[in-house]
């Protein structure tokens, strides 16, 4: 998946040979961000140039524009493994929600 990033919002990417451009929309939103260029760096101005779009018209508007990620989720879990999480906090000193923090880091610095 080709992806690019502006102020937050992630693009993702494709080639078209037949029009011989690239075309892309912004993921995860309701409200629906496209772009296209005929280069990378095109590309690049044009991601800008919708987000920078979509957040003026949101301003006109009076919406608070949608935002990719607030940093928050809820994971459901057996509780035998909420309470082994809850301990390993514990033993660690730390909130669950620091422990589950720390240990989702760990896991996506290995796939960088």
């Amino acid at each position: 998946m080709n992806t690019l990033t502006y102020k937050g919002y992630c693009g993702r990417f494709a080639y078209d040979p037949e029009a011989d451009i690239f075309h892309g929309q912004v993921l995860h939103l309701a409200d629906m961000i496209t772009f296209q260029g005929r280069s990378i760096d095109a590309l690049k101005q044009a991601l800008a140039d919708s987000v920078e779009d979509y957040l003026e018209f949101c301003a006109e508007e009076g919406k608070t524009p949608e935002k990719p990620y607030s940093g928050r989720f809820n994971v459901r879990l057996s509780p035998k493994v909420h309470q082994r999480i809850a301990l390993e906090a514990a033993r660690d000193g730390v909130s669950l929600n620091t422990w589950v923090a720390q240990a989702l880091s760990k896991a996506v610095a290995r796939h960088p």
